[in-house]
């Protein structure tokens, strides 16, 4: 049996491997980066509940190791220019914690550990230049002239995807304004930071700019939103986030900074999720590019793969269509829902910035005022067939 390709092997690309061993299928998971390649910065933070159901039925016991390692707050809390608005503790869950918090390359290593014994074969160092689909399969050309056949492949190669643009799928979808710095921070050993995400609107410490505090095991992410004529490099780079970070956490971090980044917001979806001979399945970035608020990336990305795996073990073209229907439908329905989010965070109506302040005003009289604040920034969930994206 010729074994499906997989083309990627971030989470996405791991997971799609990990699903298709799942249905019993050979897979041959091909990457164009070197096996010790390093992968900076925490990335996609957040696996879902729902996710680790779904990487669960992969491989039974993942989500416990993935749980035993990430970790789970149980308070969140909302303030609006220096004052708390919203506050709640929930109790620890008696079964699979509705989120957990780890590195995405931590994730990345439990998965891939999780395919080497579910007997994946890896192509390490192998870049595809090259794709050639037919009613009866897929030719995959590597930068060597190296070929694979396969009957499926699925893309998994990220934003700039590769195998979507040999195939002239085009993103549709729109580029947002301004930009947002994240950064990783060090845990000072033995004075952790309070285990609970905070989100502060208009912080006085940053010049009335937004900011967002979530931990990781290990320590802790910090994702402040800039204005649209802000200079990059006045709060982008690592020497301007030792000016800034102490009016966040305090002091004592400059030297515990691990990852800087800059990330302007896309909101875009595939036209098609597969090629006119449905022998190719996009799943993850290379179909879908959203924000990270609602933490809906990664998870919409590993039920992409989820389902492509079964619509590549049901083996017709009626079933990798209906693969590509319903998740470009969750695709639209989290751009859309991105989109939601992101007029809440960058108002750009007056009336948008009125009803915040009139929310924070009332919020100690009235908690409603005060949820709404703390649930805004995520957008709506629910409403799409296996979205697998919300708050956090």
């Amino acid at each position: 049996m010729n074994p499906v390709i997989v083309v990627g092997a971030g989470p996405v690309g791991l997971s799609a491997a990990l699903a298709l061993r799942a249905q019993g299928l050979p897979v041959v998971l091909l990457e164009a980066d070197p096996e010790d390649r390093e992968r900076p910065g925490s990335r996609a933070l957040f696996v879902h509940r729902e996710t680790l159901r779904t990487l669960d039925d992969m491989c039974p016991g993942l989500a416990a190791e993935i749980t035993s390692y990430g970790r789970t707050w149980h308070t969140r809390r909302t303030l609006y220019r220096g004052r708390e608005v919203y506050a709640r503790t929930f109790p620890p869950p008696s079964g699979l914690p509705p989120f957990t918090s780890l590195r995405q390359v931590d994730t990345e290593r439990f998965l891939r550990a999780a395919c080497e014994r579910a007997g994946v074969e890896f192509g390490w160092a192998t870049r595809i230049v090259g794709v050639d689909t037919s009613p009866s399969g897929v030719t995959l050309v590597g930068e060597d002239g190296q070929e694979w056949n396969a009957k499926y492949v699925v893309a998994a190669d990220g934003a700039r995807s590769t195998v979507r643009r040999a195939l002239d799928i085009a993103m549709e979808g729109v580029r947002g304004e301004g930009f947002h710095v994240v950064v990783d921070v060090a845990d000072v050993p033995d004075a952790e930071l309070p285990l609970e995400r905070v989100f502060h609107y208009e912080h006085p410490g940053v010049g009335g700019r937004s900011v967002m505090r979530v931990p990781f095991t290990g320590g802790f992410q910090v994702d402040l939103q800039c204005r649209d004529d802000d200079p990059e490099e006045a709060y982008g780079t690592e020497d301007a986030v030792r000016e800034w970070l102490p009016g966040v956490v305090g002091e004592g971090y400059a030297d515990r900074i691990l990852w800087v980044s800059t990330y302007r917001f896309l909101r875009k979806v595939a036209a098609s999720f597969t090629d006119p001979h449905r022998r190719v399945l996009l799943v993850g970035e290379a179909a879908h590019l959203f924000p990270p608020f609602g933490a809906r990336g990664m998870n919409s990305g590993i039920a992409d793969a989820a389902a492509a795996a079964q619509a590549v073990a049901a083996g017709t073209a009626d079933a990798v269509a209906g693969f590509a229907d319903v998740r470009r439908a969750a695709g639209l329905f989290n751009s859309e829902a991105a989109g939601v989010a992101l007029d809440h965070l960058r108002p750009r109506r007056r009336i948008v910035r009125l009803r915040q302040r009139a929310a924070a005003a009332l919020a100690p009289v009235l908690p409603s005022c005060g949820s709404w604040l703390e649930h805004a920034p995520y957008g709506p969930r629910g409403g799409a067939p296996a979205v697998a994206g919300g708050k956090y």
